[in-house]
């Protein structure tokens, strides 16, 4: 188990108003698996995806990642929480325009003060897991948006993180994209570690190992799902 959700609500204060995003849950992420998280927009689904990447903190309840308890991490604390455990990817990949692919992975070591030969060494490994070292020297503005999404995972991986989370990382790709991106994230759990995607897209369950629903905050797992290996 990489993650755990004790009782974890997540509320917001407007005015006197109190909005609840997520109700009280408990839910298990553990590695080795891919968990699919579905859910119409405004559900909670992407409070669940936050509260995971240690990205808010739970308004109640009890939220642990990697052994830490996250309510009474400093702010400093779960930075490096995040930049050393979790890996992000996003609908949008995020890759910066004006650097090549190479340089847009090895971001997350550069962060972390790693000396740059090592760097180098290790977004390339990071870029030829998912197949686009043979682009390491192109911009974003060169791969199509099944590279870039490659390029995205690549630079989420780098840091040999034990969680990657994913929000709707195949929202604007074709199926071939599709494919190739959701088969990576599989091998990848297979592999060891924890995956959690965000989608509203049906084709993605038969890639899942669990699925959670989530509904007006409030989450339930799904037992009718097909798991192809």
């Amino acid at each position: 188990m990489i993650a755990e959700l004790k009782g974890v609500s997540k509320e917001y204060k407007t005015g006197d108003q109190t909005i609840v995003a997520l109700q009280p849950t408990n839910v298990k992420i553990n590695e080795g698996e891919l968990v699919l998280i579905i859910g119409p927009s405004g559900s909670g689904k992407t409070t669940l995806l936050s509260l995971l990447g240690c990205v808010i903190y739970p308004s109640k309840g009890d939220l642990y990642v990697d052994g830490n308890h996250v309510n009474k991490m400093s702010e400093k604390k779960l930075a490096a929480l995040r930049l050393n455990k979790i890996g992000f990817v996003f609908q949008s990949f995020n890759l910066l325009a004006p650097l090549n692919s190479l340089e847009n992975v090895a971001i997350p070591l550069q962060l972390l003060g790693i000396k740059s030969s090592e760097v180098k060494k290790r977004a390339e490994a990071a870029l030829k897991m998912v197949d686009m070292i043979d682009r390491a020297k192109n911009l974003p503005k060169q791969l199509s948006g099944g590279q870039q999404q490659r390029v995205a995972i690549a630079r989420a991986l780098v840091s040999n993180p034990k969680i990657i989370l994913c929000d709707e990382p195949t929202a604007s790709l074709d199926k071939g994209s599709l494919d190739g991106v959701m088969s990576e994230l599989r091998s990848l759990a297979r592999k060891g570690k924890a995956v959690a995607v965000v989608t509203h897209d049906p084709r993605l369950r038969i890639y899942a190992d669990r699925i959670l629903e989530v509904e007006n905050g409030i989450v339930t797992e799904k037992k009718d799902i097909l798991n192809h290996e």
